[in-house]
């Protein structure tokens, strides 16, 4: 069998630029595409609701589909990268077109069009995206290695979502006044980000292929939808943990599509999408910082159990949404006053996010011993599928949200698309944005902390003892 050698800089650095311009990609789409069908082309929030949880639900199943087609293809080139460089170029050209959606269809056609091209984009991801996390151990070796690459590659798939999250709206509003006509100016805007994001996205995806080596003689171990659930039966504290990666997602994800219509309708002003741009860059920074700071202190140095640190992070979410609750029924305006909701959520989702990977990992020893079957690569295949089926349920409620509130907006002039928005919307619409944004979220933190309380077992106490028993059971040579 072929030895693997150590990865060079030139492999990290290369590696990590493809996790950058991959999550570009799908934070553009994931952040944006119910704004810019809903809002800006005029697409029904009802049509789109159903669309994005159609898509969502599709791709979540269609996933262990494109593992299995990867894990049988040979190529002289590998298996992963012919896919991986095919997935991007079809991906780069299915988003520039779907964020160039002509004016002139009628409603029909709208829905249409943003059905195909959507449903498209998240095949063709997906064709990409496998293969991209899958191919790590056909170029590194086990142990420190594998961990390290992961770590950079998951911190610049970060790093690029947080710059979309940060910079997409100004450079849409600031290309769009450049380029655009009257009642343009956004639609224009998106059309060209899409055009450049895909050209990235091209090209560090190329750099990628090219300096990485697969190994000739890696197999792909492969989970069909039947093997996920199968697991969830056999192993009660993965189905506790899997139950609250939902809960947990659709609650942060509601907030997150819902965010950027509560700028421009609640807030309002003519400056809207600048005071977006900087509460995405202190909330992003906060969630960043959480997960290479905070967590580490309260873990580390103040020697907290993982447990109690998830309930911290409960804790500030609730507080979070609590105090973007009543700030907003208060009156306030000042965008100072809203950072620290921002803070408080997505530096709990940034602790959440490690902590529910840890707690997943807990349960592949807790399954070994109770079954005699470890199924790790069942276990964490699961957690990509859970977040789409999540992250579909959330989009629907958003989208249901705006259309039963009518919130929506066609500005047919430059001018009207620098109003304050806020100032045309009722007292009424603007408290159901709010309390969609934020009551929904409690409630269902709320469950998520009666669910993990009664059903999670899994101490640290515990799993140093769980751990304990399969090294024993292993150096047994017990199976």
């Amino acid at each position: 069998m072929e030895t693997k050698r150590g990865l060079t800089g030139v492999e990290k650095v290369s590696y990590g630029l493809g996790a950058f311009a991959k999550d570009v990609v799908y934070m553009m789409t994931a952040a944006y595409v119910l704004y810019y069908f809903q809002d800006v082309m005029g697409v029904s929030a009802w049509a789109m609701g159903v669309i994005l949880l159609a898509a969502r639900v599709f791709d979540a199943f269609n996933d262990p589909v494109m593992g299995i087609i990867v894990g049988k293809t040979k190529t002289p080139w590998g298996m992963f990268r012919p896919w991986l460089l095919a997935g991007t170029v079809l991906n780069a050209v299915i988003l520039y077109v779907m964020f160039s959606c002509p004016p002139s269809l009628d409603s029909r056609g709208l829905i249409c069009y943003a059905s195909i091209t959507y449903i498209l984009w998240g095949i063709t991801y997906t064709m990409m995206d496998i293969p991209f996390w899958s191919m790590i151990p056909a170029f590194t070796r086990g142990g420190s290695e594998r961990e390290n690459l992961t770590t950079l590659a998951r911190s610049c798939s970060g790093v690029g979502a947080a710059v979309v999250q940060v910079l997409a709206l100004k450079i849409v509003h600031s290309v769009g006044e450049a380029l655009g006509g009257p009642g343009d100016v956004e639609r224009i805007g998106f059309r060209y980000l899409a055009l450049f994001v895909g050209i990235l996205f091209v090209v560090l995806t190329l750099i990628t292929c090219i300096c990485i080596r697969e190994n000739s003689t890696t197999d792909m171990e492969t989970v069909s939808v039947r093997q996920m659930f199968a697991s969830l039966s056999h192993n009660d504290q993965a189905l506790a943990i899997v139950v609250t990666i939902v809960l947990v997602d659709i609650a942060m994800y509601i907030t997150s599509n819902l965010v950027i219509f509560f700028f421009k309708y609640d807030l309002g002003g003519s400056g809207w999408f600048d005071n977006y741009t900087i509460f995405n860059l202190v909330a992003g920074a906060a969630q960043v910082l959480a997960m290479m700071g905070l967590y580490p202190l309260l873990r580390q140095g103040l020697k907290i159990s993982n447990v109690k640190i998830f309930y911290t992070g409960l804790a500030m979410s609730v507080l979070g949404y609590v105090a973007l609750l009543v700030l907003s029924a208060a009156g306030v305006k000042a965008l100072a006053a809203f950072l620290i909701p921002g803070v408080l959520i997505m530096a709990a989702s940034g602790i959440n996010n490690i902590l529910i990977t840890v707690f997943l990992a807990n349960t592949c020893d807790y399954g070994e011993l109770k079954n005699n079957r470890r199924d790790e690569s069942v276990i964490f295949s699961m957690q990509t599928f859970v977040v789409k089926l999540a992250s579909g349920v959330a989009a629907f409620v958003a989208s249901a949200t705006l259309g039963v509130l009518k919130l929506s907006d066609k500005a047919t002039t430059v001018a009207e698309q620098k109003q304050d928005f806020g100032a045309a919307v009722a007292s009424s619409q603007k408290m159901g944005l709010r309390m969609t944004m934020t009551l929904v979220p409690i409630i269902v933190l709320v469950l998520v902390f009666f669910w993990f309380k009664k059903k999670y077992i899994l101490t640290d106490e515990k799993v140093l003892e769980l751990s304990e028993q399969v090294e024993k059971l292993h150096a047994g040579g017990k199976k």
